[in-house]
């Protein structure tokens, strides 16, 4: 497959956060001469002082871990509140050239999607946390999460690593993308944020901008989120061609084979939104194929799951019923 630009280095940060009962983040910092990706901790309101279990939660492609917050939050309150209560820990990762992670000297290239998962493992890792129960990934963070799984399995992490329990992939195509059977959104975001000046007068500006050139409102507002200060001007947070280079992996590869042989002990589940425009109707037969697939037990599982009213963005359009998909299958790990 064709790529459609160019690409360049970047990335690092290491910043958690705690959940308190009263619904605050108090902000804890970590130095490690091991540089690793920055991240955010929501843990369920407890005195324990290591959770039960623990979570990755992974965004995608030009997001960041805030954008998973207040889901995240969300998440770790309601399994502690659910019967039987269990005690998680959420581990909000911004992935390289992202976010916090954006611009950092330590995670070179090349910026893939095998790269952005080792990236993951590394950080779990050089923390020194246990290996997570959970991962959940949207978007390209659901081609991350795959990697990772796929990865663990191999023995690429080393003998110390353990596989998830569950894998959660969120409105992601696990196999090749074919442009032409897409909308064509992403694409042409990408090619018009390459004809922006690297200097931009302000986030009003820049919104004001892609309106005007067709983009929708929340979009337009979305992409603006990305900007940061640069004296009295505005740049993005994030190495644009890097980006784009995640973009290419993220098309080209294939997740298809560890879908039809998923390792024993994991459950992979995958959601689709209803209203998504990223699927295929010989995609979704596929899955479904998958989903009634009766294995043995020297293989894991792989479930289907439509989100009801939802597009692409999940934690945003319907995170009430994603939740309620998400909470009683992770709190069966109790």
């Amino acid at each position: 497959m064709a790529r459609i630009f160019k690409n360049k280095p970047g990335l690092r940060s290491c910043t958690g956060f705690m959940y308190s009962r009263r619904s605050v983040l108090f902000p804890s910092t970590s130095t490690r001469s091991i540089e690793t990706l920055a991240f955010e901790e929501a843990r369920s309101p407890s005195h324990k002082p290591v959770a039960d279990y623990s979570a990755l939660v992974l965004h995608g492609l030009m997001g960041s871990a805030r954008n998973w917050r207040s889901f995240s939050r969300n998440l770790a309150s309601s399994l502690s509140a659910f019967s039987p209560p269990s005690d998680w820990k959420m581990v909000v990762v911004d992935l390289r050239n992202h976010g916090r992670s954006a611009g950092l000297s330590g995670l070179h290239p090349p910026h893939d999607i095998p790269s952005a998962a080792n990236d993951v493992a590394n950080l779990v890792k050089s923390q020194g946390w246990s290996w997570p129960d959970v991962v959940l990934g949207h978007s390209m963070g659901g081609k991350v999460a795959l990697q990772y799984a796929m990865s663990c399995a191999r023995g690429d992490y080393g003998t110390s690593a353990k596989l998830p329990k569950q894998l959660w992939v969120l409105d992601s195509v696990p196999g090749i993308v074919n442009p032409e059977e897409t909308s064509g959104e992403v694409e042409k975001v990408l090619e018009t944020l390459q004809g922006i000046p690297k200097t931009i007068p302000s986030r009003k500006w820049l919104v004001d901008y892609l309106i005007n050139l067709g983009f929708s409102k929340s979009l337009s507002e979305w992409l603006g989120t990305n900007l940061k200060k640069s004296g009295e001007h505005e740049t993005f947070a994030f190495d644009l061609d890097a980006i784009i280079q995640m973009f290419d992996s993220y098309r080209e590869m294939d997740y298809w084979p560890l879908l039809e042989h998923p390792p024993k002990g994991m459950e992979i589940v995958i959601v689709r939104a209803e209203n998504s425009d990223r699927w295929d109707p010989h995609v979704t037969r596929r899955l479904e194929s998958l989903d009634k697939k009766r294995g043995d037990e020297s293989e894991g599982k792989v479930s289907v799951v439509v989100l009801p009213k939802s597009g692409h963005w999940v934690h945003v359009d319907n995170p009430k019923g994603l939740l309620e998909i998400v909470i009683p299958k992770m709190a069966s790990l109790a």
